[in-house]
């Protein structure tokens, strides 16, 4: 890569609307709606007082494959999507417009043979101007390493407790599932297209990392704080294994009091770990919005 290049590139602003439409098709590629019958997945599936799913932050305004830009001669086809994390400032209504900045933040150098860690964030505003996401992303750029290095790392994600968890949950994901999830956004034919996948190494399309974080969110939300989704402050995880839609996922919850939560995912039929040292953060059940926090005196 061009180190130079990567250190002085510059993101255009970003605007989207989307609508409940979108909010609901990003619910139904995480699995919402299995059980239809169920309020607390109508939340998320029907117009009516309708909730948008706190880790949607994720995909909107998405700034594209920027890393095929030329000028900065990434070796872009040995990238692989580490760890990801947001925070939630302001919780994210079901319909709207936003606007997106990005930048890279940092580069670490692990030696050519260990490749280089890029590390990308996005502050996700709403059509005010007030803070509503902050949005980072963590890549390991395996044929880049000996480029050289700048910025800054992110902060290394904790390990989980050495226990047995306070909370399972076992989610169940469709054949099509890859198919639903890409029409919210990646249409990256690696989780579509037989061929592609056997030409990256895979025996069939793989579901998106960030739809299986999603899945985990929606366990999360669905043990700890079901109809207020909007307690859901923070979240981060680390990417570690490949799933296949229509592979039975397992989200292990460790609840550490005041609002400190740990969690792991699994693949049930391989007993794969697939996302590794999650944390999330939740607000106390009787905490004002932010909009109402804003406003109190002092």
């Amino acid at each position: 890569m061009d180190i130079e290049a990567l250190r002085h590139f510059r993101f255009d602003e970003i605007r989207q609307s989307y609508s409940k439409k979108d909010s609901i098709l990003y619910a139904l590629g995480l699995g919402y709606g299995s059980d239809p019958l169920n309020p607390d997945e109508l939340r998320f599936t029907y117009e009516q007082d309708l909730r948008a799913v706190p880790s949607m932050v994720n995909i909107l305004a998405h700034p594209g494959f920027w890393v095929q830009r030329p000028e900065l001669k990434l070796n872009w086809r040995k990238l692989l999507h580490a760890e990801q994390r947001f925070d939630i400032l302001r919780p994210l209504p079901p319909e709207g417009e936003l606007s997106a900045t990005y930048r890279v933040t940092g580069v670490v150098d692990r030696g050519a043979a260990k490749g280089a860690w890029l590390y990308q964030r996005k502050d996700l505003n709403d059509a005010a101007g007030r803070p509503v996401a902050q949005v980072s992303s963590t890549y390991l750029l395996r044929g880049d390493g000996g480029c050289g290095m700048f910025g800054t790392a992110e902060p290394e994600l904790p390990p989980l407790p050495q226990r047995r968890a306070d909370h399972v949950l076992r989610q169940p994901t469709l054949p099509q599932q890859a198919l639903l999830y890409r029409l919210s956004g990646d249409m990256n034919p690696l989780h579509a297209s037989p061929e592609v996948a056997r030409q990256a190494g895979f025996d069939r399309p793989i579901l998106h990392g960030l739809c299986t974080m999603g899945i985990a969110c929606r366990a999360l939300i669905s043990i700890l704080c079901p109809g207020a989704p909007e307690r859901l402050r923070h979240l981060s995880l680390r990417f570690s294994h490949r799933v296949y839609p229509g592979e039975t996922i397992q989200t292990e919850i460790f609840d550490l009091g005041a609002g400190e939560i740990r969690f792991r995912s699994r693949v049930v039929e391989r007993d794969v770990i697939v996302l590794d040292r999650g944390r999330a953060e939740l607000a106390p059940a009787t905490a004002p919005a932010p909009d109402e926090m804003a406003a109190s005196p002092g």
